[in-house]
């Protein structure tokens, strides 16, 4: 069990298909199937966040260990989907860290606001996002009609 802070955390750029990543999305497709009954796989593309416009980023300790992930991808003009957010159990300050690099990339990429889609029953990431300015919106694209759905935003000023 890791117990890290967040000053302690590196976020770099990486490729999805890094075998860190990979691991790291998986264990975040077994959590989230355990959660929510779906892993969320489905909705996520690599190719979203290699090209412009995009990015895949893993936080690492000071020993390179990998503790989590995260990633945006372009949906439209002004606007970026924040997707695959994880950070492994027993570890402190490491979604923040990676949710901070994130939307300071999409600052610096243009982008004016993020959205992001999560399920109703992800009470814990609900109250993560809501204690860092995202609110909730109507659902959008294929989440649109989905009760099960919540998706929220934060607008960069």
């Amino acid at each position: 069990m890791y117990k890290l802070l967040a000053p302690a955390v590196q976020v770099v750029e990486e490729d999805p298909s890094s075998d860190d990543a990979r691991l790291l999305l998986d264990e975040l497709s077994a959590t989230l199937a355990g959660i929510t009954g779906d892993s969320g796989a489905a909705s996520f593309n690599a190719d979203d966040v290699r090209g412009a416009g995009g990015c895949f980023v893993v936080a690492r300790d000071a020993q390179g260990r990998a503790l989590g992930c995260g990633a945006i991808r372009p949906l439209q003009e002004g606007v970026a989907e924040l997707k695959r957010m994880y950070a492994r159990p027993g570890t402190r300050g490491v979604g923040s860290a990676v949710l901070a690099h994130l939307e300071q990339t999409a600052a610096a990429l243009g982008y004016r606001e993020l959205w992001l889609e999560t399920r109703l029953v992800n009470a814990r990431a609900l109250g993560f996002y809501a204690a860092r300015g995202y609110l909730r919106i109507p659902n959008f694209g294929k989440y649109a009609g989905n009760n099960a759905a919540v998706c929220m935003a934060k607008r960069f000023t």
